[in-house]
């Protein structure tokens, strides 16, 4: 990540001294990183706008037109960093959902990616998808931003392009009786979550200030013309049967047409051949409520076939009012990746497993939220990976990589405790929490929200 990044400090025409101290407190850590911190005239090409790539740290307040975002060639080359000589606008009795709506808010006004709040005696990061880390010292330490701020830098949060995924408008049948049994499971899920306050549902662009009406609409093309902004998501994989793995060593591989559509996946010092199976999963709709489900018109359907992505939406609802891609896309599809080839190496390791035929005849859940599980609500015979990773959202490919290497972890965990496995609890630093297995999205909503199930009774 290190080598990856190009940066270059962009300072408002007045820069306050504390955040002179800040930035070149900053650049001495990244060279220390062996990191070559880019002069505005390196940084910038023929057009005088920055080269893609490069992450921008703009630090004090500017007028309209010295925003770092008018010298920037498309939306999703550069990351912009705003850094700031004030606290960090959150408080300590605000809610997650208002904490969220205020890091949006600001990111909107100033037309940045990330923010950094610099004081006397801390410094903290603000994100998109409303993570918060605060450091208490007044300057940023070497180990700080290599494990904590170059990750962020680094993993860039971007909406799936349309080329990237094949969409089928309209061609989810929500009639069937597997539909109306999964749609059932989301709806009580749906509910049960409800009153967790944990469960982040949406910030509206609509009610953001904007500079201009010019930066309300670049806001817009950066989020797809999207309303707003949801976050975590519940889905529930559908049945797909697996092949065993096939055990094999390095001698035995082949790179040639006889192991295409198949991966070597590595379990305990063991080799094995994976076959990668076509995977589907029913998820919730881009934007919509999650602790106010509608299943006929919240749920889409997403899956991966020879390596290509594809989206159904809900038949009856027009192409015009159709939900687009998730940020989270890539990293479901991981997750359902990794079920599949999970089952697959436990077939040949335990054929007595239950894992692989749970996922043949029901599926699996998964449940993303913004927020982490104390250990006693850990569903039995799931298992912890991912607390040590570098923080990066889960709507990165980063993350996707994660999920999927993550299983293996959580995999080995349970062989080496020779207990049975049942799904996997994937911690995501500064930002959330997956969780997936055997349980339906009801029956793990009821571990996380024990209030919500006695409320009922």
């Amino acid at each position: 990540m290190c080598r990856k990044i190009k940066p270059v400090i962009y300072p408002a025409p007045i820069l306050p001294v504390r955040l002179e101290k800040f930035c070149r407190a900053l650049v001495s850590a990244m060279e220390s990183l062996e990191i070559t911190v880019l002069s505005e005239e390196e940084a910038s090409g023929s057009d005088g706008r920055f080269i893609p790539g490069t992450v921008v740290f703009a630090p004090g307040s500017f007028p309209d037109k010295l925003l770092a975002i008018n010298r920037v060639s498309t939306l999703y080359n550069n990351i912009i960093v705003g850094i700031y000589d004030e606290p960090a606008p959150l408080t300590t009795a605000a809610l997650p959902q208002e904490r969220l709506d205020a890091i949006v808010g600001r990111l909107a006004r100033d037309m940045v990616h990330i923010l950094i709040f610099v004081t006397d005696q801390s410094w903290t990061i603000c994100t998109m998808n409303g993570g918060v880390v605060t450091f208490n010292t007044p300057l940023p330490t070497v180990e700080d931003v290599r494990c904590t701020l170059i990750p962020k830098l680094t993993a860039q949060v971007v909406p799936p392009r349309p080329e990237d995924l094949d969409i089928e408008h309209g061609t989810l049948k929500t009639d069937t009786e597997l539909f109306q049994s999964v749609g059932g499971d989301f709806a009580e899920c749906s509910r049960l979550w409800r009153e967790n306050q944990c469960l982040l549902t949406h910030t509206s662009t609509a009610g953001l200030e904007y500079r201009s009406d010019f930066y309300k609409r670049i806001v817009a093309r950066y989020l797809d013309q999207r309303s707003g902004m949801s976050y975590g998501f519940f889905a529930r994989q559908l049945p797909v049967a697996v092949e065993p793995a096939t055990l094999c060593n390095d001698s035995g591989w082949r790179e040639d047409a006889d192991n295409k559509g198949s991966v070597r996946i590595r379990v305990q010092e063991n080799n094995w051949l994976v076959a990668v199976p076509s995977v589907s999963v029913i998820t919730t709709r881009s934007g919509c409520r999650k602790n106010h489900l509608d299943p006929r018109h919240d749920l889409v359907e997403i899956g991966i076939t020879a390596g290509r992505a594809w989206l159904k939406t809900p038949s009856g609802v027009s192409a015009a009012n159709s939900a687009k891609p998730s940020f989270d896309t890539l990293t479901i599809l991981a997750h359902a990746l990794g079920n599949a080839i999970t089952a697959s190496i436990l077939m040949s390791i335990r054929p007595d497993a239950l894992f692989p035929g749970h996922l043949a005849r029901y599926g699996a859940s998964m449940t993303h939220w913004h927020d982490y599980p104390q250990r006693g609500m850990l569903p039995e015979g799931y298992y912890l990976h991912g607390a040590e990773n570098p923080p990066v959202s889960c709507s990165t490919p980063q993350s996707a990589a994660y999920s999927l290497l993550g299983k293996i972890t959580a995999l080995e965990q349970a062989l080496e405790n020779e207990a049975e496995y049942r799904g996997d609890v994937h911690i995501e630093p500064n930002h959330g929490t997956n969780i997936v297995g055997m349980l339906s999205l009801a029956e793990t909503a009821a571990i996380l929200n024990p209030e919500a199930v006695a409320a009922t009774r």
